[in-house]
C-alpha cells in the first residue's frame, strides 16, 4: 500500500522532458515487475530501461527513461520510493 498521494497529472499545462530515473530495489524479477507496472499505470511512457538482478546480492537496479513534466516528477520519484521493494529512486 502506497502512502504517497495517487499520481494525477498536473492539471497546469507544463513541457514534457525525458527523465533519467535510477531506482534500487529488492524482490529481484518481481520487484521490477512492481516497478515497471506502477510506471504503466500512471500512464508514463518508458524509452530506455536497463535493469540489473545478480543472483546472491540482495538489491538490484533500474535505471530508466520517462516523459514527465517538471512539476510532476517529485511526486513520481516519492511514489516509487514508497514501494515496498524500492531501496532508493532518485534522478541521473
Amino acid at each position: 500500500m502506497s502512502l504517497s498521494p495517487a499520481y494525477t497529472p498536473s492539471s497546469t499545462p507544463s513541457f514534457l522532458a525525458r527523465r533519467r530515473i535510477a531506482t534500487y530495489f529488492t524482490g529481484g524479477t518481481n520487484g521490477v515487475l512492481t516497478l515497471v507496472t506502477a510506471l504503466q499505470q500512471r500512464g508514463f511512457t518508458v524509452h530506455d530501461m536497463s535493469v540489473d538482478i545478480r543472483d546472491g546480492v540482495p538489491e538490484s537496479s533500474m535505471v530508466c527513461t520517462v516523459m514527465v513534466t517538471s512539476t510532476d516528477i517529485d511526486l513520481l520519484l516519492e511514489h516509487l520510493r514508497d514501494l515496498p521493494s524500492v531501496v532508493s529512486s532518485e534522478l541521473v
